[in-house]
């Protein structure tokens, strides 16, 4: 993996997960099209490269599990997607589940599992917070979040023109806590970064698969 440094005229600042945010996108987006071209699961294409690393595929089974993959079939026109990433000392794993509305543009998602190994926990309902917190903001920028410019100037003023997730809107969304006696690792931001990817990877299983994890 590589970067350029660039110069852009456009100020930019932190953002919830800052660079995890669109490294996993990038990373999981590409694990699930290697999964693709080879014909196997999600999940298990997943779990044969993760032999060397127990917590990682400790906490993507247990979301797989929690979810259902592929052992509880989904509703007609229903599919799953999955992303695992580790960051701020905490490995994530989320399925999200989606739907195509009839447009066959706009997805609508339904489910969200979180699995979490962020070591020692103080406050379980502190971490279920946080997760669903960061659902709902990842799922916010994954679906409507881009500002343009138009002469130099930012054309979103405010709410109107910058939507955020509504309540009507908002998937169910479940955390689950893997045991661990290892110290206390992040929870403010580690949702943010599976989500997009496990979106972008289930609406790919919706359209071009046809069929649900």
């Amino acid at each position: 993996i590589a970067h350029v440094a660039t110069r852009h005229a456009v100020p930019v600042g932190f953002w919830r997960a800052v660079g995890h945010s669109h490294n996993a996108f990038f990373i999981e987006s590409f694990i699930d099209e290697l999964a693709h071209e080879a014909g196997a699961d999600p999940v298990a294409f997943r779990l044969a490269m993760l032999s060397g690393m127990p917590r990682h595929a400790a906490v993507l089974r247990h979301a797989a599990d929690k979810a259902g993959w592929g052992t509880r079939p989904l509703p007609a026109g229903r599919a799953r997607g999955v992303a695992l990433h580790e960051s701020f000392d905490s490995i994530v794993a989320e399925v999200v589940e989606v739907s195509i509305a009839s447009d066959g543009r706009t997805p609508r998602v339904h489910r969200v599992v979180c699995a979490i190994d962020c070591g020692t926990v103080v406050n379980p309902g502190i971490v279920a917070q946080q997760m669903e917190s960061g659902v709902v903001f990842a799922l916010s920028a994954a679906l409507w979040g881009r500002i343009d410019i138009e002469r130099g100037v930012v054309r979103q003023r405010n709410f109107p023109d910058h939507p955020l997730l509504a309540l009507k809107d908002t998937p169910a969304i479940e955390t689950h806590i893997v045991a661990s006696e290892r110290h206390p690792g992040g929870v403010g931001e580690v949702a943010v970064p599976p989500l997009a990817p496990a979106l972008g990877n289930a609406l790919f299983s919706a359209i071009v698969h046809g069929r649900s994890g």
